[in-house]
């Protein structure tokens, strides 16, 4: 027999919630309250466009204690560096701190081959770690992993949009053998679980000691 996987408690996990502009105004106060622990705001999408709730989202998460998440909306046709430059500018200007963390949703192909958007993500990725000198997570789903888009981005934790599999149970695509974020519901607002404590998600985060 195989031996059973052992439950995972959901005490043991971090809350967490992700938003953009499609949201509008969040109610940061609440969520923590509520026992939101960390967030991920959209920052920038392609290389010009920026989230215009982006600096209220990070400003509200921080006075609410919230571990703060930017993520970056990949548009693989686009220049990786030219985009990870324009990630970082937004997210500095707002003001990058020790455990912050930085977050590439990759999950549109913009009509190019596997190969190609798996390119652009290593190298958006070997730019902000360059550049900020932080792993960013990566954000994506189960098929648009499957069919190769992911490829070589196993070195950078997973963020696995999974809300058909029980919370803290995400499948797991290859090239990753293991999730660190796992959302598990999309309804009425993306939720998130993470593994682990406060310390060790700060740990996959920002470094170098203050504004960058």
């Amino acid at each position: 027999m195989c031996p059973r996987r052992p439950a995972i408690s959901v005490a043991a996990m971090l809350q967490g919630i992700d938003v953009s502009n499609w949201q509008g105004a969040v109610n940061w106060g609440a969520h923590a309250r509520g026992g939101v622990s960390f967030a991920f705001a959209k920052a920038s999408e392609g290389s010009t466009f920026t989230d215009k709730w982006f600096g209220t989202n990070w400003n509200g998460m921080r006075e609410s204690w919230i571990v703060c998440g930017a993520y970056h909306f990949a548009r693989p046709a686009g220049d990786p560096e030219a985009q990870a430059v324009h990630f970082l500018r937004i997210v500095r200007r707002a003001g990058l701190r020790r455990g912050d963390l930085l977050a590439l949703d990759l999950e549109t192909n913009d009509h190019l081959p596997a190969h190609r958007v798996a390119r652009f993500a290593r190298t958006w990725c070997q730019a902000v770690v360059a550049l900020a000198g932080v792993k960013p997570v990566i954000y994506t789903f189960l098929s648009f992993a499957r069919n190769g888009n992911c490829a070589g981005l196993e070195p950078y934790p997973l963020w696995i949009a999974a809300p058909d599999h029980p919370r803290g149970r995400p499948e797991v695509p290859r090239p990753w053998d293991k999730w660190t974020i796992h959302q598990h519901s999309n309804r009425p607002l993306d939720r998130n679980v993470f593994r682990g404590t406060r310390a060790e998600l700060t740990s996959l985060g920002y470094r170098r000691s203050r504004d960058a």
